[in-house]
């Protein structure tokens, strides 16, 4: 080997040192922002539920209200800690066998004062059945599409069923999805002609619920008519 050789050789070493370096230093900082913002999403836990039992002292419209936007800090803070795991090789999954049928109720009840307030009736199909998943991550994913479906739904119902057992069904009588915006509405940040109605849609629940949902090997699709409503399907395994 002779001297540009080497000269070579050292400074392509040189360049991956560096680059070595770079990406050690990037992986601690967002190791440090992950500590962070875990550590104030349980922090701000506190106050919340402080103002809750507050709120729950009184039973007029305005402190319902007050429950309701609440409810929404609630959803936001837990989006927040979503949208930092989903992007880390830390996220911290548990596949197993889960009952379908328990993780939509818990779903359902935690989204019950939403239901009440807007007067929109819920109704259960075949959900008797047992999936291969991770409850925390899923129910967060069916939490987004209930939020999303109880936001653009003025009156009906939303009907939570399953389709040979292998497939979750979540069907709207809302507003409707326009045609053109269903091929986009999973993108980060796209509200759509719903969003641009909505001035506080910030289009990112059902960017990160497609981004867990492919994280657990499931599959999401939507179908929607103007005016008649929304039906998500969310396919996955039965099994190991």
């Amino acid at each position: 080997m002779n001297q540009i050789e080497r000269d070579y050789m050292d400074l392509i070493q040189a360049i991956f040192e560096d680059k070595k370096q770079y990406m050690d230093k990037s992986d601690r900082e967002k190791a440090e922002m992950l500590d962070y913002y875990t550590l104030w999403v349980h922090q701000i836990k506190t106050p919340i539920a402080a103002m809750r039992l507050i709120l729950q002292s009184e039973e007029t419209q305005q402190y319902r209200e007050l429950q309701g936007q609440l409810f929404k800090i609630e959803q936001y803070v837990e989006m927040v800690m979503a949208y930092l795991r989903i992007g880390s090789s830390s996220t911290d999954f548990l596949l197993k066998e889960y009952e379908m049928e328990v993780m939509v109720k818990q779903s359902v009840r935690k989204y019950a004062p939403m239901f009440i307030r807007k007067k929109i009736s819920v109704k259960l199909g075949n959900l008797k059945y047992k999936v291969l998943t991770d409850e925390k991550w899923l129910c967060f994913a069916i939490e987004q599409i209930l939020a999303n479906a109880i936001k653009y739904t003025n009156e009906g119902y939303i009907l939570i069923d399953s389709e040979n057992e292998t497939t979750l069904v979540i069907k709207d009588t809302g507003i409707g999805i326009a045609p053109e915006d269903l091929p986009r509405i999973c993108e980060k940040g796209f509200t759509g002609y719903n969003g641009r109605i909505d001035k506080r849609a910030s289009g990112i629940g059902l960017y990160l619920t497609k981004q867990i949902l492919t994280k657990l090997g499931h599959r999401i699709s939507f179908e929607s008519e103007i005016g008649k409503g929304t039906t998500v399907r969310i396919e996955m395994d039965t099994s190991f």
